[in-house]
Formats: C-alpha cells, sequence, structure tokens
C-alpha cells in the first residue's frame, strides 16, 4: 500500500496516477488526504491560480479548453480543478466537461478533474482548497479553476485565485445579474463570450460604463475582452490579460501575499470542517440524546452543550462528565 509520503514524492515529480490518487483522498476527505495536504501544502507556492466564473450558458468550459490550448502553446503546464454542483458519480454536467475539454486532457501536459460541490455555497466545493495543494505540489504553473456559477455568495474565488476571469454573455440577462450581484467586484479580467451574437457591443459598453464608476480607486483597472471561445478568437488577448495581471501582482507585492489570503481561508475551512465531523459523530452517539435532554431541562444550555460535544472524546460515553 502506498504511503503518504510515497504518494507525495510521485505528486512532485508529475506522475498523473498519483495525482489523480491524491485527489480522491482529498476529496473523500480522507485522514491520508488531510495528511498529504499538510505534507505537500510548503512545496507550493509558485502556480498562479486563475479562477473563471460566471452564469450558466456563457460558455466557460469552453473556454477553459480554449484558453489551456493557448497557455500550453505558450510553455505552460495546466492544472483544471471544474466545479460542479452535481455528484461527481452522476455524470451529468461533468461529462460535459469531459467531453467539451477532451482535447486538452489528451495532452500530457495538462490535468483536469472535476469536483462535486455538493450544495456548497461559494460555488467551490469543500476540496477545492486542498486539490489546489496537490496540483500546485505538482508543478503546474497555471491553475484554471472554473467555478459553478455567479451568485450573491459565490465569491470564494475571490480568497483562493490570483486572477478572476468574469465570462458574461449578450442576450442571456447575465449582464444584468452580474451588475446586480456584485460580481464587478470580483473580477480582474471581464470576457464577453459569443461576442458574434447581437448586444455583444451593449454589454461591452454596459461593462465600461459600470468599472469606469469604480475605476478612480483601482490600482488596476480590469480589461474587457470579446471571445468567440469556439473559434478561439480572442482567446490570445485572454491569455495576454493575465499574464499583464500577474506581472501587476508581483510589481506590487501581491501575488505571495494572496498565498497568506489562500492560507487563511483554507485554516477557516479546515476548522468548519472538523467541526461538521464532530457534529456528525455526535449525532450518532447515545450521549447526543442526554445533551437535548439536559438543555432541554435547563440543566446547561446550548452553548455549555456545544462546548461539551467539542470536549468529549469519541470513546467516552458519558459526553455530560466535562460539565460535572
Amino acid at each position: 500500500m502506498t504511503s503518504v509520503a510515497q504518494l507525495a514524492e510521485k505528486i512532485q515529480a508529475g506522475d498523473k496516477r498519483a495525482i489523480a490518487r491524491g485527489l480522491t483522498w482529498v476529496e473523500k476527505a480522507t485522514p491520508e488526504g488531510r495528511e498529504l495536504v499538510r505534507s505537500i501544502f510548503a512545496k507550493g507556492g509558485q502556480a498562479h491560480v486563475i479562477g473563471i466564473t460566471g452564469a450558466p450558458g456563457v460558455g466557460k468550459s469552453t473556454l477553459v479548453n480554449a484558453l489551456t490550448l493557448t497557455l500550453r502553446a505558450r510553455g505552460h503546464r495546466v492544472g483544471i480543478l471544474a466545479v460542479d454542483p452535481s455528484s461527481p458519480f452522476s455524470g451529468g454536467a461533468i461529462l460535459g466537461d469531459r467531453i467539451r475539454m477532451q482535447e486538452s486532457v489528451m495532452d500530457p501536459g495538462v490535468f483536469m478533474r472535476s469536483l462535486a460541490s455538493r450544495g456548497h455555497l461559494g460555488g467551490l466545493s469543500r476540496a477545492t482548497f486542498g486539490a489546489l495543494a496537490v496540483l500546485d505540489a505538482a508543478g503546474f504553473d497555471k491553475i484554471l479553476i472554473e467555478t459553478v456559477g455567479a451568485g450573491q455568495s459565490e465569491v470564494e474565488i475571490m480568497q483562493l485565485a490570483h486572477t478572476t476571469l468574469v465570462v458574461l454573455a449578450p442576450g442571456l440577462g447575465d449582464d444584468i445579474q452580474a451588475i446586480k450581484a456584485g460580481i464587478l467586484e470580483i473580477g480582474q479580467i471581464f470576457v464577453v463570450n459569443k461576442a458574434d451574437r447581437d448586444g455583444a457591443d451593449h454589454t461591452v459598453r454596459q461593462l465600461k460604463t459600470m468599472l469606469t464608476l469604480g475605476s478612480e480607486t483601482l490600482d488596476w483597472v480590469p480589461p474587457i475582452v470579446k471571445t468567440v471561445a469556439e473559434k478561439s478568437e480572442g482567446i490570445g488577448e485572454v491569455a495576454d490579460a493575465i499574464e499583464q495581471h500577474r506581472t501587476f501582482l508581483f510589481q506590487r507585492g501581491l501575488f505571495q501575499d494572496r498565498r497568506l489570503v489562500q492560507t487563511e481561508h483554507m485554516i477557516e475551512q479546515s476548522l468548519a470542517d472538523e467541526v461538521a465531523r464532530r457534529l456528525a459523530d455526535a449525532r450518532q452517539r447515545p450521549v447526543w440524546r442526554q445533551w437535548i435532554e439536559a438543555v432541554s431541562h435547563g440543566e446547561l444550555d446550548a452553548s455549555q452543550a456545544a462546548l461539551a460535544i467539542l470536549e468529549t472524546r469519541e470513546e467516552d460515553s458519558d459526553g455530560l462528565k466535562h460539565l460535572k
């Protein structure tokens, strides 16, 4: 059986089977997965993380495929994390992503993984943070994270990506949605895809107007790029804009600052996951009923019960002894 140390070594050597296995450990939240992330996290930090978000139907997956081909042509190794709202065992949109990105996935310098968000708010999967650490340690210098869509709560990508692309398309009403949802606040680059459709210029003008209102306080003025991803039109300009933003981050000393933000968010996420795990475990034990009855009878309040849950070891049969 492969040890965590052995798998970590293979991942750092770029072994695709090891990368896939490590990502499976991470997504299943196994103890081995947590140990793996701990062991490799310090080995990364060099990858340029690029978030790609936008409403359904704007062509994010097609854009990711075209952008990946362009980045590969420029000599980059590309990791792709496609976050999907469905179960990874049900196919559906994940299978669609695989088909749309087939040309990229066959490239030995590309690794793609679909992650299920399973209802997690923020547009990202709980496994995204650990998966990013795996791809980073594996030496992918460009990591694309495609989120499930753009919305009021789906702004976690800000805490993970160095550069965020907000993708829109004319005629879908998503331009108005983006403005209402505050998505304009998270984008460093705006892509108007399907720009061969009617209304593309109107969408660009609307974006320019909104961005102009806040540009006086910005050191970086987000560019707007028109693309037709299916024909690879405008993709070179998107890649150029991404590289320009990376240069901007380095010149301002902000690239490594983002690493600190990523680390903080990973700690917060790990803490939330541990609390959720302990709660799920507590519900399965007979002592759970003791806590409920104690609070119901006024013997302790809900806060005391919550602390007791956190302080009780799994093997303890009497969860109330911490309060006696």
